[in-house]
């Protein structure tokens, strides 16, 4: 049986980019389990939240502060100021959102976020959500990379990649786009961790390097005769 096109565009994307390279301060390696406070104190440690700035601010918090929910709710406002200097705008206001991230899990979750996670879904993607800057795209990507479910998780700077690949033009709204994209990895792949988050990282690549959202490397794309929104853009 033939694989879907789906999974025929992501083997192709995997040999022009080679394999997935997850976050290493998130996700050691691919059949890794993240942590979901960890994930959380990451988003919220650069801004805006590139892998660079969220990276180098991430590791900082670890090396000098620690990243138990005592350690950060022990240190000084100062403290963790200096600690995310370098790593964008608003530091003052993200100390306070890391502050509020280890609060909310000792005193609401026991120190164990992961337990929460464990239940039914809608229940866990509302916990997530209660965390400063955690939306949906946020929830599912958390849920995806701790394993606590087969979510399929969609990069959220790059929701148009998958939308342009299957179905042409971008919509003009987010969340359709971010829905639209959703059903399409649901149709394509197995609903197990593994698939789907490989799928996550080689679309987030693809976005970043070549399917830009406003401008669309389409002659350098290994996947353009696989692409319905290349195919359009040369008929216009």
């Amino acid at each position: 049986m033939p694989p879907s096109p789906l999974v025929a565009v992501l083997r192709k994307i995997e040999r022009f980019y080679g394999r997935p390279k997850p976050p290493k301060s998130i996700l050691p390696g691919l059949r890794g389990r993240a942590d979901p406070c960890e994930m959380i104190l990451y988003t919220n440690c650069g801004y805006p939240s590139t892998d660079k700035a969220c990276t180098k601010g991430f590791e900082a918090l670890k090396r000098e502060v620690g990243l138990r929910p005592d350690d950060i709710l022990g240190a000084s406002d100062r403290k963790l100021a200096e600690v995310l200097q370098g790593t964008g705008m608003f530091p003052e206001k993200r100390v306070q959102r890391i502050r509020e991230i280890a609060a909310r899990v000792k005193h609401e979750f026991g120190g164990n976020l992961r337990a929460a996670l464990e239940g039914p879904l809608e229940e866990a993607r509302k916990a997530l959500k209660k965390f400063p800057t955690i939306a949906d795209p946020g929830a599912d990507k958390i849920l995806l990379f701790t394993r606590a479910a087969p979510v399929a998780a969609v990069p959220s700077n790059c929701v148009e990649v998958t939308v342009r690949l299957f179905h042409g033009m971008p919509y003009r709204n987010y969340g359709t786009n971010y829905r639209t994209a959703q059903q399409i990895l649901r149709q394509g792949l197995p609903e197990d961790c593994d698939s789907l988050l490989r799928a996550y990282l080689l679309l987030k690549e693809h976005g970043q390097e070549i399917c830009k959202r406003t401008t669309p490397l389409c002659e350098q794309c290994p996947v353009s005769t696989h692409c319905r929104y290349f195919r359009l853009q040369r008929r216009g």
